[in-house]
């Protein structure tokens, strides 16, 4: 974190500016104290594009302050709060939860690629903000490895719902609306068509593929090229997802009605967050085997096990509901039945003797 001096700086009269926490297309993000309240924030400083006509600079204001206020709608233990939208300067400050811990980008680079099991743990919490978000009425839009936070306490947080990419014109699509980050675009919205729930499911896809795969697989360089393998091609061939990569594959279809719902998906990321495995093919995935021994870790970096969970072995077959079990206690019922039918017959000779 560097911590740039801002001590100077109150946004709205409540928000004191104290260092800088992070910059990118969308704007300044300040670690700062609610004078009100005596807690640290975090403040999004709006960056204006620049040279952008005055009008659109109103639109994208306005577009930026809705998205945040439909975002402080969802409460969630992996959602990011927004505590507030302050006006000062003519434009809007997003007031949020603060997050000590580190982006899951920053992660990726400094320690490579994740393990399958690790990278699954991570999704499923993702998964479930995402699916927070979209029960309020909010999509995302800017699913990446740069918008989830691994917390210091453990939890996985994902930040920025619908706020990074309305704010961020570094990359358009045809009919100008602003998409993001372009590696991660659902190919419906780099057509310029209307996005909905299925468009996060596609952005988290590429995150599970770059987290375990160490790219993207739509990367091209320039932002055209990019969106133009996204709505043509398909993912290159996987080489470290293990029984992840069936679970990439379903929410990598270019359609999104055929792309695995968000519940399906996240049953099978606990599943495999759990230590299950998944047929290579696709399908539904295996139940867990036995537990791992005690000494066994998912490894010595980041968070490690499953937040959000019910504590009951994901995927577990209902034995008392299990065909093959009723049809034995039926034969054993009828083979008893069929005993006591036949004292009662062998009584009755008898006593007629």
């Amino acid at each position: 974190m560097n911590d740039v001096s801002s001590n100077d700086r109150v946004v709205a009269d409540r928000y004191r500016l104290l260092g800088l926490l992070g910059e990118g297309g969308a704007g300044i993000v300040w670690r700062a104290r609610d004078e009100v309240l005596g807690r640290e924030v975090a403040v999004r400083e709006v960056r204006t594009p620049a040279g952008l006509p005055p009008a659109d600079v109103g639109r994208l204001h306005t577009r930026l302050e809705q998205e945040a206020r439909a975002a402080g709608r969802i409460s969630h233990r992996n959602a990011v709060a927004v505590h507030d939208v302050a006006v000062q300067d003519s434009r809007p400050w997003i007031v949020m939860e603060m997050v000590r811990g580190l982006a899951l980008s920053d992660v990726l680079e400094a320690d490579g690629p994740l393990p399958p099991r690790r990278a699954a743990r991570i999704g499923a919490e993702v998964l479930a903000a995402l699916r927070a978000g979209h029960g309020a009425g909010v999509l995302h839009r800017d699913v990446k490895p740069g918008n989830v936070l691994l917390g210091n306490d453990g939890r996985v947080m994902l930040t920025d719902f619908g706020i990074a990419a309305a704010g961020d014109l570094s990359a358009l699509t045809g009919t100008g609306e602003p998409i993001g980050s372009p590696e991660f675009v659902a190919p419906e919205r780099a057509l310029g068509r209307t996005p909905g729930p299925e468009s996060d499911l596609w952005s988290l896809g590429v995150l599970l593929f770059a987290a375990t795969e160490g790219r993207t697989p739509f990367g091209r360089g320039a932002p055209a090229d990019t969106l133009r393998a996204v709505v043509e091609e398909e993912p290159p061939p996987f080489r470290r997802a293990g029984p992840l990569a069936p679970v990439i594959e379903g929410l990598l279809r270019k359609d999104p009605a055929e792309r695995l719902t968000a519940e399906e998906a996240e049953h099978r990321l606990r599943i495999l967050a759990a230590g299950g495995t998944g047929p290579a093919g696709g399908g539904t995935a295996e139940p867990p085997g036995p537990p791992a021994p005690a000494s066994e870790s998912p490894g010595p970096s980041g968070p490690s096990g499953s937040s959000g969970s019910s504590g009951e072995p994901a995927g577990a077959p209902d034995a008392a509901t299990h065909p093959a079990d009723r049809s034995v206690r039926v034969g054993a019922l009828l083979a008893v039945a069929l005993a006591v039918v036949a004292l009662l017959v062998l009584g009755l000779v008898v006593r007629a003797l």
